[in-house]
């Protein structure tokens, strides 16, 4: 999302989150030297049903380097409205991602703002930007590893949300191009409850005055707020929600979900783009399989993690997937839901995994924290 202060608030849920091997804060940073923002500049870019990105380019960073016989790259992509920014306080010595032990590719996905976005681009803004899709995403991300970094292979790819979409995408699509797969809060399918709960935010969006079918006039505000409302209630879970929020609390809880959903059109259509992506996601049907045939294409070994609780993501199909392979699951049984990575600690189990994925074994990891 273009608008920092939401854009912050979502980078919390999962900084916080994912935990590290040692203590990290929302302000650390790269090395000096490393980190710094680039962009692949890719021409036209095909998209899979047909649309042309005009002038495309990709956001991306590296940390780290890369070893003599190129085998140690790890690629995370970003979630819905996160930036590459977001990610950096996972990477570096003793991180989730260790920078002492691997070359760490994070990548701006399509339509973040940062990449080409309806929001910043020149030939083609606002609503004119064509539909992508998560498949496309990868496709970009593919290009960046061959033709831009010369790589023919990675160790490993990780995400969270939308980025573990783009992981199951990954393993499907190249299933010989890593050695290891870790969506975390993913899915390879949208369920209904999923595209309900993207489409009502979209829905919501659009109902703002200023929005103009698509024209916009002005600030927005009013659907932004609606959408933020949405995107809280289902953030979490109830008893999360009711444990943290009184009744008599619940007006000023309201206010500051409102306070700074505000934004333009640029923003309206970034969102918008990225959810439409989301509520189109169906890896199986790329291929015309079924979801178990799908995952008898994966090579790479998968860690799956899932929250039980999760209101955004449904788990079933991720859940589904790992059987078909016999792929181990890591089940956070929290109320926070699909923040579960706020309230249960797993970079020490990511980092276990990507330096012996034996070691690690499905469980079920209770958050026994007072949500």
């Amino acid at each position: 999302m273009r608008n920092m202060k939401n854009k912050s608030r979502l980078a919390i849920w999962f900084l916080i989150a994912v935990g590290t091997t040692r203590c990290i804060s929302a302000n650390a940073q790269a090395p000096p030297g490393e980190g710094t923002q680039q962009f692949a500049e890719l021409g036209d870019f095909n998209l899979r049903d047909g649309g042309v990105i005009h002038d495309f380019r990709l956001g991306y960073r590296t940390l780290g380097k890369l070893n003599a016989d190129k085998s140690n790259a790890v690629l995370w992509p970003t979630w819905i409205g996160g930036t590459t920014q977001d990610l950096l306080p996972f990477i570096g010595p003793g991180n989730v991602v260790d920078t002492n032990k691997y070359f760490v590719i994070l990548v701006d996905a399509i339509g973040n703002g940062v990449s080409s976005s309806p929001s910043n681009s020149k030939r083609q803004p606002l609503m004119r930007f064509p539909k992508f899709t998560v498949h496309d995403m990868v496709e970009a991300e593919h290009r960046l590893c061959t033709d831009v970094l010369h790589l023919s292979h990675l160790r490993a790819a990780v995400g969270i949300s939308m980025g573990g979409m783009q992981v199951f995408e990954w393993v499907i699509s190249y299933p010989d191009f890593m050695d290891i797969g870790i969506p975390m809060s993913g899915s390879p399918q949208s369920t209904s409850f999923d595209k309900l709960n993207w489409t009502a935010q979209i829905d919501a969006i659009e109902l703002d005055p200023a929005w103009n079918h698509g024209n916009p006039k002005g600030p927005l505000g009013r659907g932004f707020a609606l959408s933020e409302e949405i995107g809280s209630m289902n953030g979490t879970s109830p008893s999360y929600r009711v444990t943290h929020t009184s009744s008599k609390d619940f007006d000023i809880f309201v206010a500051e979900v409102k306070k700074n959903a505000k934004g333009d059109g640029g923003t309206a259509s970034d969102q918008i783009r990225q959810r439409e992506a989301i509520i189109a996601l169906d890896i199986p049907g790329e291929f015309g399989l079924s979801l178990e045939r799908a995952a008898k294409r994966v090579r790479a070994k998968l860690l799956v993690v899932v929250s039980a609780q999760d209101h955004v993501v449904n788990p079933r199909p991720a859940l589904q997937f790992a059987a078909a392979i016999s792929a181990p699951v890591i089940n956070l049984d929290s109320p926070c839901g699909h923040q579960s990575f706020t309230c249960i600690s797993l970079g020490p189990t990511v980092a276990k995994f990507l330096a012996d994925p034996g070691s690690v074994h499905s469980e079920t990891v209770e958050d026994r924290g007072v949500h």
